[in-house]
């Protein structure tokens, strides 16, 4: 059996290649699997705005990890000391050498990234720790240890029903049986589970579900970042120097500063577009790539990357990222339960007419 510290070196040298796999599929993924255009993005997108990308989809993981491996390791240290061996088990070895601030921290974290229709799962692992941590350290005054096991669970989970009862009740009405279990399980489940378990299925109940969290994790987290968009979504409104219908076919190579697109990827101004009575005219939507010293590269909603002249460009604007569509209509106390405490929090951008050229369509277009 490979020892912790073995291990240790092989996750400390795999780990910074996955957030490096992520940004390479997602950009793979927006190219539509065309190499060329992925080595354009590779070139032209910052490594700064990626990992900004990338950090904000996905900071609820590391309260996920944190949280998760430490109840299990110390669930294992509680039920089968004679089994929680640090030279050993990785396990093991991240749970003792886990200060308790980094705890703390990830629970913080946690009550500001995650939805609140997680919240209680986060009250259920957070009391889950502090109750099998309370029962190590302080297993001669069994006063503490049945405040900390028994009266404070049962204390939150009435508190937990008393704020939540009225969205379970609405969740399960609406045929919402997800939401409205993830409201009303994890209150009643922070009694379960804050003593230790039997000794002879601890390690392998333990290390069974730490093998599945770290196998199931990296899919879901993947999931979640391929949705995350990496360019800003912009409306560009050209006024070609000739009409659409006569303007050539450019090759990438031939535009200064571009990378080969092949299979007739890149062209000027949105290739075979049709001429418009105002004499071309025309609003390119899609990605915005990057600015050069002689055109502004876009990449449409086809995954074309169009090379507009900046002589052609007459204005740009920004598009905001579309409102996503709720899945769930239940709140608590107004605070819906597909946001999180941060997004809650923060001001709302104010509510203006959308710009048309966003739609596509040029102002002043019925």
């Amino acid at each position: 059996m490979a020892g912790a510290r073995q291990a240790q070196q092989w996750l400390l040298t795999l780990l910074p290649t996955f957030p490096v796999l992520l940004l390479v599929l997602r950009l793979w993924q927006l190219s539509q699997q065309d190499m060329s255009t992925m080595l354009l993005l590779v070139q032209y997108v910052s490594p700064l705005g990626l990992l900004s990308a990338l950090l904000i989809a996905l900071v609820w993981a590391f309260p996920v990890v944190v949280l998760t491996f430490g109840v299990l390791g110390r669930l294992l240290r509680l039920s089968a000391p004679d089994r929680f061996d640090p030279e050993r088990s990785l396990l093991a070895s991240g749970t003792a050498r886990t200060p308790g601030w980094v705890i703390s921290a990830a629970v913080a974290l946690g009550a500001l990234t995650w939805q609140l229709r997680f919240l209680p799962s986060l009250l259920m692992l957070g009391l889950w720790l502090l109750a099998l941590r309370t029962r190590y350290l302080h297993p001669d005054q069994p006063t503490r240890v049945l405040l900390v096991s028994v009266a404070l669970p049962l204390a939150a989970a009435v508190l937990a029903y008393t704020v939540l009862g009225p969205a379970i009740w609405t969740a399960y009405q609406g045929g919402e049986i997800a939401t409205a279990a993830l409201l009303a399980v994890p209150p009643a489940a922070t009694v379960l589970l804050t003593g230790p378990i039997p000794g002879w299925i601890a390690p392998t109940l333990t290390h069974g579900l730490a093998f599945t969290v770290a196998a199931v994790l990296p899919v879901v987290m993947g999931a979640v970042f391929l949705r995350v968009p990496l360019l800003p979504t912009a409306a560009v409104e050209v006024v070609p120097k000739q009409s659409t219908s006569t303007a050539p076919d450019v090759p990438a190579s031939a535009t200064p500063g571009a990378a080969p697109t092949g299979g007739g990827t890149a062209s000027l101004a949105g290739g075979d577009s049709p001429p418009t009575a105002d004499g071309g005219r025309k609003v390119v939507l899609g990605a915005l790539i990057t600015v050069t010293d002689t055109s502004t590269i876009v990449l449409d909603r086809t995954a074309t990357v169009r090379f507009l002249p900046n002589g052609w460009v007459e204005s740009q604007v920004l598009c905001p990222q579309p409102a996503a569509v709720p899945y769930s209509l239940v709140s608590v106390r107004g605070w819906p339960v597909e946001e999180t405490a941060l997004n809650w929090m923060m001001p709302r951008r104010p509510v203006a007419d959308p710009d048309v050229r966003c739609e596509g369509r040029l102002p002043g277009d019925t």
